[in-house]
């Protein structure tokens, strides 16, 4: 197969939500169907130790939540499909956040009963604001939720999507009787005392035509009658242009618990998903059919394997053929470095593979030389842009509760900064360590992972800092810069690369800071330089 084929084949997408929403259980089920795996994990019953395959690390198992993206590839319908399952809560929304640069689409969850909800809103505002395109699946059709066309309403005005409906519920919650797929013009039904089979779906190119009442019912067949009529009345037809450009969404209806409505959207998405697309660089755009190879890192975990200590790099290919054993200039430090096993995903088993297309996740063995925005190139000088770090909303100094273990845990605080869990400053005046997060609940996770990874335990103590702000002087030799320096020593420290970071302790100080020394420019982004 040729070059031009393999990015044509691939489809690389992210599930967004917010947290239990149903997005894990949706990507099972999208495994379950590519024929991924054989049975898929019951998520939040501990009755059934089998936990989501995307869901690994093991405090994720404890928690029943996603803390880290996960990588899964199948195959379905000669297609390669990679999914990047995504962390809902809100306290790990920078890892979300990161990999939507790497997603050529994305596939927004909803939930029937709860509409849209606010971690939805700020990953779909990410998404828009780089066009990425859309489909939403409104999720838990079997309980009883908002009617369906008040929810389009609610994802226009909430989300500012322009939406199409490309199936429609047949009743909800307890009147629930199946799905018509207006994309294929078919039905399909639940059946049984308990409503868990599925009938196969019979075509219906006339909706008018009596055998509907047999099959559903009088009065549900009246009613599918009329909301098909609006349906075409309200909303435009689906146009797959429309959608590419990210302008407009189609929405699907199912039940990822039971299975349903979910093949119908995977047989779409494969028929109207993009293909690899180009990227911006600082330099210029890349497109995907280009024949030197290009990636970047946007995530990087550490113990996959907590008995190898090992780390991986998760790179996206974005043009060219990556190879095994050939040497790639690493830009940042200029050197070339070779890859004897790069790795693809299925969740935490790994295998290794000689080359990778665009569209691609490979997973790169690291022994430091990577941070995530790393770029990798044939030669050619690329800087991928958009992937930031965030000024964190909390701080804490971390102290070490074991002495006899303070190797272990700088290792640990230096990996699992890396990877992006955290930020991590030092202060200049005593060289103190404080880690800042977007969400308190990161702190438990560096805790819980410090233990059990790394065999160190810390302690935390409240640092009352408002905002870390990267600081970008006019001039470093000038006074007003020597002044603030001298004023605010103590609110000074470094980040992990080395970039002066002022620790505002209240929103009034950082006003009034910014007022006195006009000269100097503060970032809320590390991504200014």
């Amino acid at each position: 197969m040729n070059f031009k084929q393999e990015i044509q084949k691939r489809r690389t997408f992210g599930i967004i939500s917010h947290p239990d929403a149903g997005k894990t259980t949706l990507t099972e089920k999208l495994l379950l169907f590519g024929g991924a795996i054989q049975e898929a994990g019951a998520v939040k019953s501990n009755k059934i130790k089998k936990g989501a395959t995307s869901d690994f690390m093991e405090i994720e198992r404890q928690r029943g939540i996603s803390v880290a993206t996960s990588v899964l590839a199948f195959y379905y319908k000669d297609k390669k499909i990679n999914i990047l399952d995504t962390p809902g809560h809100k306290d790990f929304a920078e890892d979300t956040f990161r990999t939507l640069t790497a997603v050529d689409s994305v596939i927004v969850v909803i939930d029937v009963a709860k509409g849209v909800e606010e971690q939805t809103e700020k990953l779909v505002e990410v998404c828009r604001m780089r066009n990425i395109p859309m489909i939403v699946f409104i999720n838990k059709l079997d309980r009883e939720g908002k009617d369906a066309f008040d929810l389009m309403d609610e994802v226009e005005q909430k989300l500012g999507l322009q939406v199409t409906p490309l199936s429609f519920p047949i009743g909800m919650g307890y009147d629930f009787k199946g799905i018509y797929n207006i994309y294929e013009k078919n039905i399909l039904l639940f059946q049984g005392e308990n409503k868990q089979q599925i009938q196969e779906s019979r075509s219906f190119e006339d909706i008018n035509s009596p055998e509907l009442e047999q099959l559903i019912g009088g009065k549900a067949a009246q009613e599918l009658r009329e909301h098909l009529e609006l349906v075409e009345g309200v909303y435009p037809p689906f146009d797959r242009a429309a959608y590419l450009a990210g302008t407009q969404q189609p929405v699907f209806f199912g039940s990822a618990l039971n299975n349903f409505g979910v093949k119908e959207l995977l047989d779409c998405f494969v028929e109207i998903a993009p293909t690899p697309r180009a990227k911006k660089s600082e330099e210029r755009l890349v497109a995907a059919e280009e024949e030197k190879m290009t990636g970047f890192v946007f995530k990087i975990h550490a113990n996959m394997d907590p008995k190898h200590r090992d780390r991986l790099a998760f790179v996206k290919i974005v043009s060219g053929t990556f190879e095994r054993n050939k040497p790639y200039l690493h830009v940042r430090l200029g050197k070339s470095l070779k890859f004897s096993s790069p790795n693809a995903f299925f969740a935490e088993k790994k295998a290794i593979i000689d080359e990778s297309f665009p569209g691609d996740i490979v997973g790169l063995h690291d022994t430091g030389n990577f941070k995530i925005g790393d770029t990798l190139t044939e030669g050619e000088e690329l800087h991928y842009k958009g992937i930031p770090s965030f000024s964190p909303e909390h701080f804490r100094y971390i102290n070490n509760a074991d002495p006899m273990k303070a190797k272990q845990l700088a290792k640990g605080i230096d990996q699992l900064m890396d990877e992006g869990v955290a930020q991590l400053f030092t202060l200049e005046l005593n060289g103190r360590k404080i880690i800042g997060t977007v969400g308190a609940l990161q702190y438990e996770v560096i805790q819980y992972r410090l233990e059990h990874e790394y065999g160190a335990k810390c302690t935390y103590e409240p640092f009352p800092v408002h905002k870390a702000c990267w600081v970008e002087p006019q001039d470093p030799s000038n006074e007003e810069y020597q002044e603030f320096l001298r004023v605010k020593q103590k609110f000074m420290a470094r980040d992990k690369r080395g970039q002066l970071v002022f620790l505002a302790d209240s929103a009034f100080s950082l006003q009034m800071t910014q007022q006195k020394y006009p000269s100097i420019r503060f970032h809320f982004t590390s991504e200014f330089n």
